[in-house]
């Protein structure tokens, strides 16, 4: 059959939840798609729809007309809210809708395009119960349908080259925000604080130079229309040979900035330049020789002088005026102060070992001692002990109270610290109040949008509520802000392959696997022991031998491998050692329930996972996705253990190797 081509409007929809209903009760999951179907079929009829195919859960369906297929969304979401109303609140269906519109192929009845791949990343975007459509849809509709709309704003979507504008129909008479004129919403500049290199005599100095960039790193993130890259993906560009367009292509950023410091005595030389990475010319350069005394000063000078040169990038034109004001700054006079804090920053940025992480801790203290209205110090001071404590270098109960003693001082100090509501975030993901987590998180993100943290939150939370597709999305966009953070890339891994992108996340696992060795290889294990692939599992547990031999989670994948192979006494030695381990107070009672599970003993390990919610540690990702795990899931005992979870906690953070 000849290929033939038109534009068309294309529906994506999806049946939320059915995965995991599909895991708990296959029989009701079955029932549900099949009223659903029956649902929607007639509706897509009424407005012109055509069913290309079904998709599992969803379908995919091509309109004539962008009018008809938001009719139709519409409509059937205000038919299933219909069925929900007369079935109550224990019999659910719901359902998200993405419609994009353009150019399609079809070929034996199937059609493929940009049109229907922009569609199928839409989708995850809309509410449960809600429509989600692009910018090109909502241009042809918004005058011909008496419905009101609200400005999502700009989104990256998987495989699509330019961020897309994304709107929302306001279902049930809400009152949008009026949307914008997309033609005057620019995409954020994204830039690039390079390190500055040090030019001082004293190689010591260097702490000093390093702790500036980051420094810059904070105070431009609080440019308007700017995204800057993190401290953690620009650090490998230090003393690098490459040009400042390989740079740019890498990070993927419009612009960036390079300099150079000079500290001699109590005087400072900063040089700085900003550059179009694609043309390499420069936009804007400043050199300061200046008493150290005025070092806040020169970094308000150089942020408010980028703010201005980026308005300046996006409109064409010359910034006139005063340059726009930029918030934040030190928060301390004292210098001395000042130099400790940047000291501490280096060697904590850097995490090189316990110990190193420990004088950088003291480092702080000093600081805030020398100057207790020191905010920042104090939040570093708190995120500090909470990476020791998940660490296992000091008591967690101990780290955990004192952090959130010192994220109080410091918001009482200054609550506009992007980075202490962030790390307040990161304190109630720890202690299982999610509801907090969640506002603390999205305060962050409203403080700084450069800041990657928050959306590893978010991401954690959406997947222990089932949302894994969500998290997916939240540890993309983390990923843009900070593409080299180990954290969010072994996340994003993880969470490809448990919401069924497996060739992905294998394609992901193999390129990051040289740089994040411990925690891939710890998926990889986990992800060819649910395939039944004992060689490569071998494989891949040896490499976690190697990096971390005594690691709980190396247990865990060891045992389990061996049961596989038939020696289930080497899971038993392990689980001897976890108990021990266990009476020094460590918090190893889910991993010697996983063995208990390896084994067969499932009295036992229902046992641990009861403990394990007591303690707050219940591994929600792993009960919720691993494929080691599903016939537990099966398991009464464990949907209760779930369901009690569900209950206490509006919010619930996942598992997994740290």
């Amino acid at each position: 059959m000849v290929a033939s081509r038109r534009l068309a409007a294309i529906m994506f929809t999806d049946l939320v939840g059915f995965t995991r209903l599909g895991q708990e009760d296959e029989n009701a999951a079955l029932l549900l798609r099949r009223e659903h179907q029956a649902l929607l079929r007639p509706i897509f009829a009424a407005f012109g729809g055509r069913e290309v195919k079904t998709l599992g859960d969803g379908f995919l369906v091509e309109f004539a007309s962008a009018v008809e297929s938001v009719r139709c969304a519409v409509e059937i979401q205000r038919a299933i809210a219909a069925r929900n109303s007369a079935r109550g609140p224990e019999d659910p269906l719901l359902l998200r809708i993405g419609l994009h519109a353009g150019d399609v192929v079809e070929e034996d009845g199937d059609v493929v395009g940009d049109a229907v791949n922009v569609a199928s990343r839409i989708e995850p975007l809309a509410d449960p119960g809600g429509v989600c459509l692009s910018a090109t849809v909502y241009q042809q509709v918004r005058n011909k349908l008496p419905m009101v709309f609200e400005h999502v704003g700009a989104r990256i979507l998987k495989n699509v080259r330019e961020p897309v504008e994304i709107y929302r129909v306001a279902l049930e008479g809400r009152r949008p925000t009026p949307p914008p004129a997309v033609d005057h919403a620019p995409e954020p500049v994204r830039l690039a604080v390079l390190p500055l290199a040090n030019l001082s005599t004293d190689p010591d100095d260097v702490y000093f130079a390093d702790g500036l960039t980051d420094e810059l790193i904070t105070r431009t993130s609080q440019v308007p229309q700017v995204r800057v890259i993190a401290r953690t993906s620009v650090q490998r560009y230090k003393g690098s040979p490459k040009s400042i367009r390989e740079v740019g292509e890498e990070l993927g950023v419009g612009v960036a900035l390079e300099g150079s410091v000079r500290k001699s005595g109590r005087q400072v030389r900063i040089s700085v330049q900003l550059i179009d990475v694609r043309s390499e010319a420069h936009v804007w350069s400043m050199r300061y020789d200046r008493p150290l005394d005025d070092i806040f000063a020169i970094q308000d000078d150089i942020a408010g002088h980028i703010a201005g040169s980026v308005a300046a990038h996006l409109t064409g034109q010359a910034p006139t005026g005063a340059l726009p004001p930029v918030p934040g700054g030190s928060e301390t006079s004292d210098m001395e102060a000042y130099s400790l804090f940047l000291h501490g920053r280096q060697l904590f940025g850097e995490k090189g070992s316990i110990e190193a992480i420990r004088t950088a801790l003291s480092l702080f203290e000093a600081a805030a001692v020398r100057d207790p209205g020191f905010a920042r110090a104090h939040v570093l001071i708190a995120e500090t002990l909470l990476w020791l404590a998940t660490e296992g270098a000091v008591a967690f109960q101990e780290a955990e109270a004192r952090a959130e003693d010192e994220l109080r001082r410091a918001l009482r100090l200054n609550d506009r610290i992007a980075e202490a509501h962030s790390v307040q975030a990161a304190l109630y993901l720890g202690s299982d109040r999610f509801d907090e987590c969640e506002r603390e998180a999205r305060r962050a993100m409203e403080l700084n949008p450069s800041l990657a943290d928050p959306y590893r939150w978010l991401a954690q939370l959406e997947a222990g509520t089932g949302r894994i597709h969500e998290a997916v999305g939240l540890l993309e966009a983390a990923r843009l802000l900070n593409p080299d953070d180990v954290n969010v890339l072994s996340f994003l891994g993880r969470a490809l392959a448990y919401a069924g992108r497996e060739a992905d996340a294998v394609a992901f696992w193999e390129a990051s696997k040289s740089r994040i060795r411990y925690r891939t290889n710890a998926h990889m294990s986990e992800f060819y022991l649910g395939k039944g692939d004992l060689a490569r599992a071998e494989t891949s547990v040896q490499e976690l031998e190697r990096v971390r031999p005594n690691s709980p989670w190396t247990y865990v994948y060891r045992g389990e491998l061996e049961v596989r192979k038939g020696n289930p006494q080497m899971a038993r030695r392990l689980i001897e050692q976890l108990r021990e381990r266990q009476k020094r107070g460590e918090m190893v009672v889910f991993f010697i329930g996983f063995l208990e599970y390896a084994l067969g003993e499932m009295d036992e390990f229902v046992e641990s996972m009861e403990e394990a919610l007591r303690c707050r540690v219940l591994p929600l990702l792993e009960l919720l996705y691993s494929p080691l795990y599903a016939a537990a899931r099966a398991d009464p005992r464990i949907q209760d253990i779930l369901r009690r979870q569900r209950e206490t906690q509006s919010r619930r953070a996942p598992g997994g190797p740290g």
